[in-house]
């Protein structure tokens, strides 16, 4: 299924925030970014389990939030990239390799990416996570902008 070059959708658990982001994961190809931003706690690494899902990883239990390893290589149908940008100085993607995974072809999944909006591509799809409710989450998203949603855009 094709996801919509943008919109806004709500889950009421993690397990469905997870399908969606297997969903997305299933339409992703090789030079694909996934641009992750919300809070602390918000489900940016439950959807991330999705997209490897999605991505056929053989094992996307493993994913886990890579803060302290900053970047974690994942096996799937296209080799993803998931980086945890909330440590990272602003100086970091030389640092650690990120231009090398986003010219090679790799699914490039960035959690925390507006700290590194500029180093990303224009083609990136933004996904922001907010809390709704103790389970609830509302996924806003949008293909092809080179700058994370801001909160007043998700305003009526």
């Amino acid at each position: 299924m094709m996801m919509e070059p943008s919109g806004t959708a709500v889950t009421r658990s993690p397990e469905e925030t997870r399908a969606w982001g297997r969903r997305l994961g299933a339409s992703l190809k090789p030079g694909d970014v996934v641009a992750l931003t919300g809070p602390l706690g918000a489900g940016k690494t439950t959807l991330t389990k999705g997209l490897a899902e999605g991505l056929e990883c053989p094992d996307p239990d493993a994913v886990c939030s890579p803060t302290f390893a900053i970047l974690q290589e994942v096996e799937g149908r296209h080799p993803i990239c998931h980086v945890d940008a909330y440590r990272l100085p602003e100086d970091a993607p030389d640092d650690i390799g990120l231009e090398d995974y986003l010219d090679a072809g790799w699914v490039v999944v960035v959690e925390w990416a507006d700290r590194l909006a500029q180093f990303l591509p224009e083609h990136a799809i933004w996904v922001d996570l907010a809390h709704e409710g103790p389970a609830e989450r509302r996924i806003v998203w949008s293909k092809g902008i080179s700058a994370p949603i801001e909160e007043e855009d998700l305003k009526p």
